[in-house]
């Protein structure tokens, strides 16, 4: 592994103005992520989570404490730096797919690449890389709908990678799956972490998909509460190399 953090936070703080009484929704977080682990962060409505995550995908700044991404300080950048490293640096996965209508899949994946201002042939190239690592080669020219909520998933995954970030952050990527969809997504997390050494932070507030990670990070109040492996009482959604090792080891 690199000895640069992907993320390193120190101290991190966000409060929010409301009204007389400000609202401190992070609470001078400290925590490190290397490259190629994979963290699930979880935690209640209100607990922090969301607001970490907008600091580390660098949609919102916070109050104080040190940030850096990929060993990039991203604390005080100005709208347009935080833009820039943030297409070059982090790959986003929603819960909702957020995919063009009316646009193919290849040309779904190649928007970061467009923005980033990539010739038009690169761009159909590391598109069609980008959807054969997940499993999409023979669905290129697909619109979204033709393609199942799983294959349209795995659309915006590849989308996230095809610019090779430093992390791919995914926000409750199977909160919209059914339970087989769900294991075929999670299972293609583990693949791109184990094989590819693809480093992944995912926020869910399912502790059997947060139990399919390698690390559990979770808030409360604004405070980090747990960081350490899956607790052995969550039962992963599949099953996964690493928590196999674990029960040989305490065996």
């Amino acid at each position: 592994m690199s000895d640069t953090p992907v993320i390193d936070a120190v101290a991190l703080r966000k409060v929010y103005a409301a009204g007389d009484t400000p609202v401190v929704a992070l609470a001078d977080v400290t925590l490190q992520v290397q490259k190629g682990e994979f963290v699930a962060v979880v935690g209640a409505s209100g607990s922090g989570k969301s607001t970490f995550m907008n600091l580390i995908g660098l949609l919102d700044r916070p109050t104080s404490g040190v940030l850096r991404l990929d060993g990039v300080d991203v604390a005080r950048l100005t709208g347009n730096q935080r833009a820039i490293v943030r297409n070059h640096k982090v790959g986003f996965v929603f819960q909702g797919f957020n995919l063009l209508r009316r646009t193919s899949a290849r040309e779904n994946v190649e928007l970061p690449l467009l923005y980033a201002g990539v010739p038009a042939r690169a761009r159909e190239e590391a598109a069609r890389l980008a959807l054969t690592q997940v499993g999409l080669g023979d669905r290129l020219e697909h619109m979204p709908n033709q393609l199942s909520g799983g294959q349209q998933q795995r659309v915006a995954i590849a989308r996230a990678l095809v610019n090779q970030p430093a992390l791919l952050l995914a926000d409750e990527p199977t909160g919209n799956l059914d339970s087989a969809t769900t294991r075929e997504i999670l299972k293609l997390f583990v693949d791109l972490n184990l094989h590819h050494g693809i480093t992944i932070v995912m926020v869910t507030h399912e502790s059997d998909v947060a139990a399919v990670s390698r690390r559990v990070v979770q808030f409360k109040d604004g405070h980090l509460v747990l960081d350490g492996p899956p607790p052995p009482e969550w039962t992963p959604a599949i099953g996964v190399p690493w928590r196999q090792a674990a029960k040989v080891e305490a065996a």
